[in-house]
C-alpha cells in the first residue's frame, strides 16, 4: 500500500497552465500526415508555414565564413552590435523608422520575441486582445504567461480585419496588449494605412493599451499592395508599440531561428531579463547569416514573391470552381483561408456526416491524402487553411484531390 502511494506521488504532474494547453494543432496534423506517409500513403501536406525555397547562397556563405572566423562563442545577450546595426538599417530603409540599439532585441525566432514580451509585461489576469482568425501560438503564449486572451472575431465581411468598433468594445481596464498581424497567418489579410489609423485612433483614448505588431510576412505581398506597420502610421504612439519581424519567411530561413523586435527601451530591457534566464543569446552563426540577409541584395525577395502570387492565383481560381468551397483572395503571406460552410451537413461515402471544418479536414486527409488545418484551430470556423508554400505541381495535385473528395460528398 505504501509503495503504491509512493508511486502515485512520484508521477509527473504538469502545472495547471501547461495541462490546459495542447501541442499546436498544426504540428499534430503534420505528425499524423508524416506517420501516414511512412506507412505508405501518398500524402500532400499543405499544413506547414514554411517557404519551399532554399536559403539564399550568400546567406549560407556568410554563415560558413563566420564559422571559419571562429564566431562560435557566446554573443551579447540580445544580439550582436553588427546585427542590431543591420536591423536598424532595415527599419529605416523599409519602414522609415529610427531605433537605437537598446530599443532592439534579437531572439531565437519571432516566437521567442513575443514570448519574452509577454513574460516581461503580463501579470495574472491581464488581458490581451487577439483578433480572430489568429496564429495558433498567440493564445497559448498569453496563457503560459498568466494573461487572459480576449478573442475578437473578424468576419470575412470586414476582410478578416479588426474594426475600430469591435476594438472599442473589447477594451477593459485590464487590457494590456492588442496583437496585430499583417499580412495575416492564417488568412493573408493585410491592413492598409487607413485601416491602421482607424484602429490606432481608438488606442489614443486608452493609453494603458500597448500594440504588438507581428510583421513577419511583411515582404510577401501581392497586387501592388503597400505594406505599412503601426509605428510608421502613428509615430506618436511609437512609445507603446513593439514591432516584431524576422528572417524566417522572407529569406527562407525558418531553421536558422532569428527573430527581432523593436520598441521602447524599458520593455526591451525587461525582455532581456527574461531571455537572460532562458536561452541567453541567439545562435552566433545564425546572427551572422541574418546580417547578410538584411544587408544583402533584396531582389530575390521580390522574385520569390511573384512565384507565391502565381500559386495564390492558382489556389483561388481552383477553389472557386469546387462546389461547397469559397476563397477570398489574400493580400499577402502564403496561405488561403477557405470557407467550407457549403459542405457542412453533407455525408462522406462511408455515411459519416461532415459537422465541422475539423471533420472536413479529417475527411480530406483520410480519403485523398491532403493535409490542411481547420479554421477552428485559428479561432474562426468553418474554414480551413491551405499553405501554398509548395510547388505548383503539388498544389495542382492537391486541388484535384480536394475537388474529387468534394464531388463524393452526398447531400443529406
Amino acid at each position: 500500500m505504501t509503495s503504491h502511494l509512493s508511486d502515485k506521488l512520484s508521477e509527473f504532474r504538469p502545472s495547471r497552465t501547461v495541462a490546459s494547453i495542447e501541442v499546436s494543432e498544426i504540428l499534430s496534423i503534420g505528425a499524423r500526415a508524416n506517420a501516414m506517409r511512412k506507412a505508405g500513403r501518398d500524402i500532400i501536406s499543405l499544413g506547414a508555414g514554411e517557404p519551399d525555397f532554399d536559403t539564399p547562397d550568400h546567406v549560407k556563405d556568410a554563415a560558413i565564413d563566420a564559422i571559419r572566423r571562429g564566431e562560435t562563442k557566446y554573443t551579447p545577450l540580445d544580439g550582436t552590435p553588427a546585427l542590431k546595426a543591420a536591423i536598424r538599417s532595415k527599419f529605416k530603409r523599409d519602414n522609415g523608422l529610427d531605433f537605437e540599439p537598446d530599443e532592439i532585441s534579437v531572439s531565437a525566432g519571432a516566437k521567442q520575441v513575443i514570448a519574452n514580451a509577454m513574460a516581461a509585461s503580463l501579470d495574472p489576469g491581464d488581458e490581451v486582445i487577439i483578433p480572430a482568425p489568429y496564429w495558433v501560438s498567440y493564445i497559448d503564449i498569453v496563457k503560459i504567461n498568466g494573461g487572459t486572451p480576449v478573442i475578437v472575431k473578424c468576419s470575412e465581411d470586414t476582410g478578416f480585419r479588426l474594426t475600430p468598433e469591435a476594438l472599442e468594445q473589447a477594451i477593459t481596464p485590464r487590457t494590456r496588449w492588442l496583437f496585430l498581424n499583417s499580412p495575416s497567418n492564417p488568412c493573408g489579410a493585410a491592413y492598409r494605412a487607413e485601416d491602421y489609423r482607424a484602429i490606432l485612433s481608438v488606442l489614443e483614448r486608452h493609453p494603458h493599451v500597448w500594440v504588438l505588431a507581428d510583421d513577419i510576412y511583411e515582404h510577401i505581398i501581392y497586387d501592388d499592395f503597400r505594406f505599412v506597420t503601426p509605428a510608421e502610421v502613428a509615430p506618436h504612439l511609437k512609445d507603446r508599440i513593439l514591432t516584431i519581424n524576422g528572417v524566417s519567411k522572407a529569406y527562407a530561413m525558418t531553421g536558422w531561428r532569428i527573430g527581432y523586435g523593436a520598441g521602447p527601451k524599458a520593455l526591451i530591457k525587461a525582455m532581456a531579463v527574461v531571455q537572460s534566464q532562458s536561452t541567453s543569446n541567439p545562435c552566433s552563426v545564425s546572427q551572422a547569416a541574418a546580417i547578410a540577409a538584411l544587408d544583402g541584395d533584396q531582389s530575390q525577395i521580390k522574385a520569390r514573391c511573384l512565384d507565391f502570387e502565381k500559386r495564390r492565383d492558382l489556389i483561388v481560381r481552383a477553389i472557386e470552381g469546387i462546389d461547397g468551397l469559397q476563397c477570398r483572395k489574400p493580400e499577402g503571406a502564403f496561405y488561403a483561408f477557405v470557407k467550407c460552410e457549403g459542405v457542412i451537413g453533407r455525408k462522406r461515402p462511408d455515411g459519416m456526416e461532415i459537422t465541422s471544418d475539423r471533420d472536413f479536414t479529417d475527411y480530406l486527409l483520410d480519403s485523398v491524402g491532403v493535409a490542411a488545418v481547420p479554421g477552428s484551430a485559428f479561432g474562426l470556423a468553418p474554414y480551413f487553411r491551405i499553405s501554398y508554400a509548395a510547388s505548383m505541381e503539388s498544389l495542382e495535385d492537391a486541388l484535384g484531390r480536394i475537388a474529387s473528395a468534394c464531388t463524393k460528398l452526398r447531400l443529406p
